[in-house]
């Protein structure tokens, strides 16, 4: 019996201090020639050990409540142990009360040059450049912490924000492409909005979207629709302040086409507005407000 009561405070154990990432990592190496050679598979494994192992805050996540991410890195050219590649990264969130899942974060990078050699240990050290992987994988990870920290309570990931902007201003030592304040849009325009007050009115959006929109569709469809339309008042001031800013275009990216499904979609309300407002902020996803029926 003493037996079985251990065994069951192990599990709950593992589960309380389950690491913050579910992450799936995909490299394609389809364009290099050589998409089958160790390296690359080595590579992905490792890069998948390195996101879901590592404790990359204090907080105790659940299992359950773990962050689902995707990064797909292609490979576009490699020398010896020096990579050029690309990466897409992606985050969602579930959406309470339903099996939904909602994209909260795509972007792809197109700056992502490495140095890599097979089975090299991936470490994160907050205080040091260590490599351009590294400092890249680890800065999306503590964004997405911090823009799904934003999706349920207001502003509250300003700390994860602020743990990206130490991994810039450590990378920015090695002239490596996507760091520098010239280079735009890049990694540090990313933060460096994301921080900024000028743009305050996109993590409102965040906030009014997901938890005061989509997280009460299931017990009030038409309420949630209507919160949703305000949430692009929002980024409407964003516009106004900021037009064609690097921060909406991510913000589109990850939500047109839900956008799109969700204003046409369920019980009618008066988005005429939101319409006008779509096509003024975001006119470069134009098809998608075409497919809104209303």
């Amino acid at each position: 019996m003493n037996r079985l009561f251990l065994v069951i405070a192990l599990i709950v154990s593992f589960g309380a201090n389950a690491q913050e990432f579910n992450a799936t990592v995909v490299v394609n190496a389809e364009q290099t020639g050589n998409p089958n050679l160790q390296v690359f598979k080595t590579l992905e494994r490792s890069l998948t050990e390195f996101i879901n192992n590592t404790k990359w805050t204090d907080v105790d996540y659940r299992t359950e409540e773990r962050i689902n991410c995707s990064f797909f890195v292609t490979i576009v050219g490699y020398d010896n142990d020096a990579f050029t590649a690309t990466v897409q990264v992606q985050a969602s969130r579930p959406v309470f009360g339903s099996n939904y899942s909602t994209t909260i974060f795509n972007v792809n990078d197109k700056q992502f040059s490495f140095n890599y050699l097979e089975f090299q240990p991936l470490n994160y050290n907050p205080n040091n450049f260590e490599s351009n992987l590294i400092s890249v994988v680890a800065f999306y990870l503590y964004t997405i912490l911090g823009v799904d920290a934003d999706t349920f309570e207001m502003n509250s990931g300003t700390s994860y924000y602020e743990e990206a902007k130490n991994i810039v201003g450590n990378a920015q030592s090695s002239n490596t492409l996507g760091w520098q304040r010239e280079q735009n849009p890049n990694r540090f325009r990313l933060n460096d909005d994301l921080l900024s007050n000028t743009y305050e009115g996109y993590r409102k959006a965040m906030y009014t979207y997901h938890r005061e929109g989509l997280d009460v569709m299931h017990n009030n469809l038409k309420e949630g629709k209507k919160t949703i339309t305000e949430a692009m008042k929002s980024l409407e001031d964003v516009h106004n302040t900021r037009p064609n800013s690097y921060i909406m275009r991510v913000f589109f990216d990850a939500k047109a086409d839900e956008i799109a499904s969700v204003l046409s979609g369920g019980p009618s309300v008066n988005i005429a507005e939101t319409i006008q407002i779509l096509n003024k902020i975001a006119p470069t996803y134009g098809d998608n407000w075409k497919e809104i029926k209303f």
